[in-house]
């Protein structure tokens, strides 16, 4: 790497430099100019990507989370007002706040936040502390953010830990520094010892998913002497009081800064539990300034995204590729901390109660099946072994596994994928030794969610269980909507089980009913229009029917888009169609047929259905998850040179580092990791088969480095090297596998997880020779 120290000058570094090492070191500076280094992964991460959204609109829904990986609290500078779901949004002028926040989602909320907002004036309400800003004086990453409040006069900057952070405010020469701490409505506390210069509260705010009781305790300490002090009751200021409980109490403190520039410091942690645990958690800062901090946040990014290393030119590429990987190690969140005696503890969301264990939360397994917990397992299964620990305590306090889970249980989506989360995390981890877990008891939690339904909130287990266990599918006329999509999840999901079982060694009376309802997906087949089709319970297809429609018998989606949803059987549903040539141009009918719709189930337009239509790509909707794994279909049809190039043409075309940077919603890492897995050249089509699809490599290089795992011959450290000549062009010309000729069209988990080498040559023509014999297609069901 080309470094520069401090105590040199740029002429004296570069004057030695041959010219392509000059230019190099041009582009290095010129990008990174006051770093101090070249370079590194959390470098090209850009933390504003999809954040310029709206509700009509999503270019990926999120906020720029500075948080370590996994963390149990984000933070996020706060634009929007009070409760709004989209609380940074790039186009917006003020920031009301720097909020400590849990939201996975605009459309599921947050929980558990606070906002802090340095001012130099006795404000506290929201409009009136709210301050102009902008991004050019706007540092944001990962491990830090840092912020000019130009109505107060007041840079703020930030660095977290994983349940802790510190903030440091530079105040102008003012009698007048105030800070307000905000725990919003429905329920807070705040109380302001100024002798100690302390600050406690709590915030009951939330969405739902939680138990009554339920608060999020925090501690604030402050580097300088209080001096001022105020409580506010709504819109009802009282100086002097210190303490104050009520539906929505905000505090106020103040000290002078006898200069300009003096920086006051607050140390800042919380805990689910109580104020005992709070203060534990604030331990995590040690006595370390805040530049230690910074630099440990900082290491910590580059420990977790250097497992995966990109060597390239394109510089775009970079920032994409890595500003995805930081969305795909942000989910789900870790909720729990640790206790007195250093074991982890959690604050159960369905009992109220602390429990020991890990827990994790804020994720969409009706999103996150697909492929970013698939990513977990290949670069990270450390941390999958610990999540399928989370959904043992789930299972065991809650009576179900989640479904979509921010905290508790929340009534979102449809399918029954945790089994895909739980049977694709064993399979793959019994070669890693990752899983130290109670595998046996989450075998019984997948065999009730796929036989029951959760009394309170309908998404979690399986809604129409007795229709689809009776009659192989969710009757369109039973008033259980989207139930082609329940249907079509369903039988993917009876397959998980039924091969998570076979591993357990359980036996054919048990694994019976999974391995035949896995075929269900055949019962919604509708043969005359080669699509899935609503089906009544008198086994008569819905009349009418428009493939077109968006809802109705689907979620998110239309019948083009769903019929594709056979992850576990591409050959079943090629026989049903009537054949390989029928199937591709199906396939190429997705992309032929214009970006129509009918939305009336919806009653409007919903951002979803947007995002298909202006992308000038057909019908296809890469904005949303059902379809994102059809593009790689082709390679069950002997065509694999198709999924080549739409892959390559989503890649080029969908993803940049912008704050516009997605096709449509994010969802807690999946939009994400698709990228990250189509840019390594193979995409899991069918977690827990054991396979990845083979599409084509983005990269000149690239280096995933797999940990040390528990299991013999794998205990030390392997990297599995990807490259690739011609990486302008699509086409897969020829490849290798550790200098092997390789002809298939998909690669093994297991071979992968060895480590070695895979090498490409790409051409700007098809190889129309490679991968189109039947053996070379990747894994189905019925074959």
């Amino acid at each position: 790497m080309i470094t520069r120290s401090k105590n040199m000058t740029i002429a004296s570094q570069v004057l030695p430099l041959r010219k392509k090492s000059y230019l190099l070191f041009i582009i290095c500076y010129l990008v990174f100019p006051f770093s101090g280094y070249a370079a590194e992964c959390v470098d090209y991460v850009s933390t504003l990507v999809g954040t310029m959204s709206k509700h009509s609109l999503s270019t990926g829904n999120t906020y720029p989370a500075v948080a370590m990986p996994w963390g149990m609290n984000f933070w996020t500078p706060q634009t929007g007002r009070m409760g709004d779901g989209w609380c940074y949004v790039y186009t917006e002028d003020k920031l009301r706040g720097i909020k400590q926040t849990h939201q996975p989602s605009p459309w599921i909320n947050d929980y558990g936040q606070f906002a802090i907002m340095p001012t130099t004036r006795t404000v506290f309400k929201e409009d009136d502390r709210a301050s102009w800003f902008s991004h050019k004086a706007e540092v944001a990453t990962p491990y830090y953010y840092k912020v000019y409040l130009a109505d107060w006069d007041v840079v703020a900057e930030l660095a977290p830990t994983e349940r802790a952070a510190l903030m440091q405010l530079t105040y102008p020469e003012t009698d007048e520094a105030r800070l307000v701490v905000d725990p919003f409505d429905k329920g807070s506390y705040v109380c302001i010892d100024a002798q100690q210069r302390r600050l406690m509260g709590y915030t009951s705010k939330n969405s739902g998913g939680v138990p009554d009781g339920f608060k999020n305790y925090f501690i604030i300490e402050f580097s300088h002497p209080i001096s001022y002090v105020a409580t506010a009751d709504g819109d009802k200021l009282q100086e002097g009081r210190a303490e104050l409980k009520a539906n929505h109490a905000t505090a106020v403190v103040g000290f002078p800064t006898l200069k300009r520039g003096e920086k006051v410091t607050l140390r800042i942690a919380s805990s689910f539990i109580s104020f005992e645990q709070a203060a534990r958690n604030l331990q995590e800062l040690g006595n370390r300034s805040f530049e230690e901090v910074k630099a440990a946040g900082r290491n910590r990014w580059n420990e977790v995204l250097g497992r995966i290393e990109v060597e390239d030119a394109n510089i775009d590429h970079l920032r994409t590729f890595y500003s995805c990987l930081y969305r795909s190690v942000l989910f789900p969140r870790a909720f729990f901390e640790y206790g007195a005696d250093g074991q982890p503890i959690h604050y159960s969301p369905h009992t109220g109660e602390v429990c020991s264990g890990r827990y994790f939360t804020d994720t969409g397994f009706w999103d996150t099946f697909r492929c970013l917990f698939p990513l977990l397992n290949l670069v990270y299964p450390e941390m999958n072994e610990q999540m399928q620990e989370g959904l043992v305590n789930c299972f065991k306090e809650s009576g179900f596994l989640p479904e979509w889970a921010s905290p508790g249980h929340r009534g979102c989506m449809v399918g029954n994928n945790s089994a895909s989360v739980v049977a694709d995390a064993f399979l793959k981890n019994q070669a890693t030794g990752f899983t130290n877990y109670d595998i046996e008891a989450l075998w019984q939690a997948v065999v009730h969610g796929a036989n029951a339904v959760h009394p309170q909130v309908g998404s979690t287990g399986r809604m129409g269980f007795e229709y689809y266990n009776k009659l192989g599918y969710v009757p369109y006329d039973v008033d259980i909507r989207e139930n082609v999509a329940r249907t079509l999840e369903y039988a993917y999901d009876d397959w998980c089980i039924y091969q998570l079982g076979k591993k357990l060694g359980k036996s054919e009376k048990e694994l019976k009913p999974f391995r035949e309802h896995a075929l269900n997906y055949q019962k919604v087949f509708d043969p005359e229009t080669k699509l899935m089709r609503g089906r009544n319970k008198d086994g008569k297809f819905q009349t009418p029917y428009n493939p077109l429609k968006w809802g109705d018998a689907f979620t998110e989606g239309n019948g083009w888009h769903y019929t594709w949803s056979v992850f576990h059987d591409p050959e079943g549903l090629i026989r049903l169609m009537g054949g390989k040539n029928v199937f591709v141009a199906m396939l190429d009918s997705v992309f032929n047929v214009p970006p129509l719709f009918d939305e009336s189930y919806y009653g409007g337009v919903i951002h979803e259905i947007r995002e298909m239509q202006i992308m000038n790509m057909g019908n296809y909707a890469h904005g949303n998850q059902p379809i994102q794994h059809m593009i790689y279909l082709y390679d069950w049809a002997g065509e694999p040179w198709k999924a080549q190039q739409r892959v390559r043409e989503v890649m080029d075309k969908f993803y940049t580092p912008l704050p516009d940077g997605y096709c449509g919603d994010e969802d807690n890492g999946q939009t994400s990791a698709w990228y990250v897995f189509s840019a390594l050249g193979f995409y899991p089509v069918c977690p827990g088969s054991g396979e990845y699809a083979l599409g084509t490599p983005y990269f000149n290089k690239v280096t995933v480095h797999l940990p040390a795992t528990k299991a013999a011959g794998l205990k030390q450290p392997r990297d599995l090297v990807i490259e690739a000549n011609g990486v302008q062009n699509p086409y897969i010309q020829q490849m290798s596998v550790n200098g092997q000729p390789y002809y298939l069209n998909y690669l093994r988990h297991d071979d992968l997880l060895r480590g070695g080498r895979i090498s490409y040559d790409l051409g700007a023509q098809p190889n129309r020779q490679r991968g189109i014999n039947a053996e070379a297609a990747p894994y189905s069901f019925s074959k």
